[in-house]
């Protein structure tokens, strides 16, 4: 069982930035994934950013460059660092983990925290 607390979310105007951070129960070296996704209204829940394995981070088009993903194996944390905000960025983001066990692969996800950015 693994469990993760998302926590940096707020309000911003356009152009600003914000950093997210997910607290994992587990060490993050333990996990076979780790990664963002967002949820807007009326939307369904997007990749932001992922890496799985051994593989380099992917971030979706939308959020290259603008966003950089990364973890704190001392702290079993994992952070989201967002600049140059739009207002399309608007969403609830979830961190989410997968750990691989000798039972099978299961998929844990935080409970979400908001981030609304105006223009």
């Amino acid at each position: 069982q693994v469990q993760l607390v998302e926590s940096g979310g707020g309000l911003v105007q356009a152009g600003e930035s914000l950093g997210l951070s997910c607290a994992a129960s587990v060490s993050i070296s333990r996990l076979e994934g780790m990664g963002w996704y967002r949820q807007a209204p009326g939307k369904e829940r997007q990749l932001v950013a992922i890496i799985l394995g051994d593989s380099i981070t992917t971030y979706a088009d939308s959020v290259k460059g603008r966003f950089t993903m990364s973890g704190d194996n001392a702290k079993n944390t994992m952070y989201l660092e967002m600049n140059n905000l739009k207002p399309e960025d608007t969403a609830v983001y979830f961190c989410y983990a997968l750990l691989l066990t000798h039972s099978g692969k299961y998929e844990y996800w935080g409970q979400g925290t908001q981030v609304t950015v105006s223009s």
